[in-house]
């Protein structure tokens, strides 16, 4: 049966049955998982990444973006999860489907190359600031006042660590 809606379970493993009309998302393992919306039956796995798809979830429904276009499945499915709710698309002609996979490879690759090429973090900010470094006759009694700098490594490092996962 063709699905209007999607309810949605947090769950830590994906479950080997999946039922019809829940969207399972696995934080721990960046993925969500559902039965194609068709009802053909098929597993649709979205993996969760900067360049695959986000979820939203705004506490009460769920969305995923960007679309979800099954061109490997028979049915070619194509629709929209926003809100809990199924937007159907229309077709696409595979040159459009190879176009956009193509797309999509040049984004991982600029996003993984980007990456490799960032200059380190800055050290944390509970390490003696450099002119604050012990010299004889100089005594430290604090850590080194917090900066811009700190304060954004901090914040880059917790938000590296969620997009690794």
């Amino acid at each position: 049966m063709r699905q209007t809606r999607f309810a949605h379970e947090f769950v830590e493993y994906i479950p080997e049955e999946l039922v019809d009309g829940v969207l399972y998302v696995s934080m721990a393992f960046s993925v969500a998982s559902h039965k194609c919306a068709c009802g053909c039956g098929r597993e649709v796995v979205t993996p969760l990444s900067p360049t695959d798809w986000r979820l939203l979830f705004d506490g009460a429904a769920v969305s995923l973006e960007p679309s979800i276009g099954n061109w490997n499945f028979p049915c070619r499915s194509h629709y929209f999860i926003r809100d809990g709710g199924v937007r159907w698309a229309g077709d696409m002609p595979q040159a459009a489907v190879e176009y956009g996979r193509a797309k999509s490879r040049q984004a991982k690759e600029r996003f993984y190359a980007s990456r490799l090429e960032r200059p380190p973090l800055p050290a944390p900010a509970s390490a003696p600031a450099p002119d604050q470094e012990q010299r004889p006759g100089r005594k430290v009694t604090g850590p080194a006042p917090e900066t811009k700098t700190a304060k954004h490594s901090w914040w880059a490092e917790l938000l590296g660590r969620f997009r690794r996962r």
